[in-house]
């Protein structure tokens, strides 16, 4: 048997499992490999590229037997691109998979007593389901397996799509990607052609230096289309240039924005956007509400399947016209507004004061008047003087960021004690650590895991706990 080591290639081995990260697991020699390509039930032959001691990290360079699970990647980056890393895996299996991490982060994890988990929720899109995608400028395009091994010669050393795992500095030139649905890429590769017609430069990340920097395209479920173009140098005459052709091209863009950013990062935080034409936000509608999706604004990025986890956190809190409720997380006051109908008063806390802001104007919006919102540190604004100013809450609703709830947090919620706890979460390992610290005074009592992103490995889950 041919011992692990680095940069050996150890032959025959059986994909057996998936990571909660997504990675295929292998396992050979008593030791755990993580194998990018792999699939489980595929017998493939691994190169090995990094060893540890409690582990070895590989990448599949043949693959001697395929697994009945595997299937064609509809994208042609597959491998090559960081997302969607899960294409090679038929969606029945991921479902499979993705509700076996709720289930291991519930019990091993979290070391609670569950009741049986329902089944996971399947998302109906395999692709084209994401409403807002990022992309990025760069003057040092990353070539694809393909072009090197076909040692083509490359001119155009621009590139605008995403960045390469682990290069910051490498961005892969994309002329199609699955996840967007219309005219997502229409406006990216027009913008990619109007700025080669026009001799535009892209942004130097190493030398922070260039023009073009990031474009954002978000699409509502009602059609609404808002772009927002990032630059580096501030050229006015170029960047108008380029916006007047965007306008005219695409007619449904309802919000055409531009920010100009000379930060370390590509994040919007602190920075001014400005409005060129049409109006400041889009709408997302759901149940008959409308919300405003403003460029800074948190929305799920998944808009049909955002409706039934947050029909599902409704159904879990039941709701009889009669309670406080606290929404935690509350972001730009979504679920707040959305169970609002059925309930006395809905107490929404947030860290970003323009989320916050936007709650207030989603609320007005829709004619709801028994909404607040604070916005602040959640284990600063969250203690034992707020719950005596806004009063005791019958049931609290959290939706955390991957990290999930601080400890001061937890502690003040179990002071509250509120009659239920609904709990969303889009890292269940995160989930599992936080609802061990309830589990003396709170029982599990509804398990609900939601697909929101197919192709990954992703999985949000709607946990309901009843007071003991």
């Amino acid at each position: 048997m041919t011992k692990i080591a680095k940069n050996t290639i150890i032959e025959d081995v059986e994909i057996i499992d998936t990571s909660a990260d997504g990675k295929a697991v292998a396992r050979y020699d008593n030791m755990v490999i993580f194998c990018e390509g792999g699939v489980p039930g595929d017998i493939v032959d691994v190169h090995i590229f990094r060893k540890k001691s409690s582990f070895a990290e590989g990448k599949v360079v043949k693959i001697k037997k395929e697994s009945p699970h595997r299937t064609k990647p509809a994208c042609k980056y597959f491998g090559t691109c960081g997302g969607c890393k899960w294409q090679n895996l038929d969606y029945q299996s991921q479902l499979i998979f993705k509700q076996k991490f709720v289930q291991d982060a519930l019990v091993r994890i979290g070391k609670l007593d569950i009741p049986q988990i329902q089944a996971i929720l399947a998302n109906e899109d395999g692709y084209f389901y994401r409403n807002k995608l990022e992309f990025s400028f760069s003057n040092k395009k990353w070539l694809t397996l393909e072009q090197i091994q076909n040692e083509t010669e490359v001119v155009d050393k621009n590139a605008l799509g995403f960045h390469i795992p682990g290069r910051f500095d490498k961005v892969l030139d994309i002329d199609f990607c699955h996840l967007q649905p219309d005219p997502s890429n229409q406006i990216r590769n027009a913008v990619r052609d109007y700025a080669l017609k026009n001799n535009l430069g892209y942004y130097d990340i190493k030398g922070q230096s260039g023009f073009l920097r990031t474009l954002m395209v978000r699409i509502t479920a009602t059609g609404e289309v808002m772009v927002v173009v990032g630059v580096f140098d501030l050229m006015e005459k170029e960047l108008f240039g380029l916006l007047e052709h965007l306008k005219n091209s695409f007619p449904q863009i309802k919000s055409l924005q531009y920010v100009h950013s000379n930060k370390g990062n590509d994040s919007l935080d602190g920075l001014e956007i400005k409005l060129y034409r049409g109006r400041e936000f889009i709408y997302e509608e759901m149940e008959g509400l409308k919300f405003k999706i403003s460029a800074k604004s948190f929305y799920q990025t998944n808009s049909k399947q955002a409706y039934n986890l947050y029909k599902i956190t409704r159904e879990f809190a039941d709701l009889k016209g009669t309670e406080l409720v606290y929404d935690l997380y509350t972001g730009t006051g979504t679920i707040a507004n959305f169970i609002a109908k059925n309930c006395k008063k809905v107490i929404g806390v947030e860290y970003l004061e323009d989320a916050v802001k936007d709650a207030f104007e989603n609320s007005k919006l829709n004619n709801i008047e028994n909404t607040f919102f604070v916005a602040g540190d959640m284990k600063n604004v969250l203690n034992e003087e707020f719950i005596k100013m806004h009063g005791k809450p019958d049931v609290i609703i959290a939706d955390p960021p991957r990290a999930g709830m601080h400890e001061d947090v937890v502690c003040v919620i179990l002071k509250a004690a509120p009659q239920k706890i609904v709990y969303v979460s889009c890292n269940p390992a995160t989930q599992a650590r936080d609802l061990a610290m309830m589990n003396e005074f709170y029982k599990v009592t509804k398990i609900q895991p939601v697909d929101m992103f197919p192709q990954t490995a992703h999985v949000e889950n709607v946990v309901l706990l009843k007071k003991k």
